[in-house]
């Protein structure tokens, strides 16, 4: 007989939280793999654009992070290629350089000690709806990872390679895990890899599903309750490590050389 049929919806929560722990299996990557992986799954959704976009990690010393090596887009980054650098994206470990716009990211990482990964791409509908200076509207369950969670720039402040523009940027982004860019495409960051994988892919969903509706009519609002409630679910870490096993998984099937 059913037991748990007269059980409140958040101690059903919870059980179904605890469960997760010692229920989805999940495989050990390094942080090196997680990154080419992730870029690889981020290819495959429509996240190139052609060498634009950085990904990074932090590394074990301070004030360091691994990157991707400029002129390579994301469906060529292995866990082989990618560079260590320090804030001043001088290379510490690889051959190459990195891409000058990731100076940003050291500004990021020093105004967040919360913050491991970081993630900017120019995808298609990101792209798109930042050219209409309005921010993402999160309507729908799949997305509310993002609720109250994205902040907004509206003004674009030229090419992200100085450092007011870092400091632009990491203020904007306050403590949001995202961030739409007017007039030029997204960030997203993560307590991990896996959390910022996640959210990456759903910020272009987000943007796609805003354009269509926006095409249709008015987006009507989430209640903020639940919608908090929603967010709060969905962002959880094991979650955020099954979606990334799934998306590495994919990305394996697609690009066995990634790692």
């Amino acid at each position: 007989m059913a037991s748990t049929m007269k059980l409140g919806k958040q101690e059903l929560m919870d059980t179904a939280h605890a469960a997760m722990q010692s229920r989805i299996a999940v495989r050990e990557w390094s942080d090196r793999e997680k990154l080419a992986l992730t870029c690889r799954a981020l290819f495959d959704d429509g996240h190139n654009s052609g060498l634009a976009g950085q990904i990074s990690a932090r590394g074990e010393a301070d004030a360091t992070f691994w990157t991707q090596r400029l002129g390579l887009g994301f469906d060529e980054i292995t866990s082989d290629n990618l560079l260590l650098v320090d804030e001043d994206l001088t290379v510490l470990e690889g051959e190459g350089m990195a891409n000058p716009a990731n100076r940003f990211h050291s500004w990021i990482y020093r105004a967040r000690p919360d913050v491991n990964c970081i993630i900017h791409t120019h995808p298609l509908h990101i792209a798109a709806l930042s050219m209409l200076e309005v921010p993402l509207q999160v309507s729908q369950m799949d997305i509310a990872p993002l609720y109250d969670d994205c902040a907004f720039l509206p003004d674009w402040p030229g090419v992200p390679v100085g450092n007011e523009e870092g400091e632009i940027i990491s203020a904007a982004l306050g403590d949001k895990r995202a961030i739409l860019l007017a007039h030029h495409g997204q960030l997203v960051v993560g307590a991990t890899i896996e959390e910022a994988c996640s959210l990456a892919h759903l910020i272009e969903r987000a943007a796609r599903l805003q354009l269509l509706a926006m095409s249709a009519g008015e987006i009507k609002p989430l209640p903020p309750r639940l919608a908090q409630e929603a967010h709060d679910w969905t962002v959880s870490p094991r979650r955020s490590e099954a979606n990334f096993q799934y998306y590495a998984r994919r990305a394996l099937r697609n690009h066995p050389d990634a790692v």
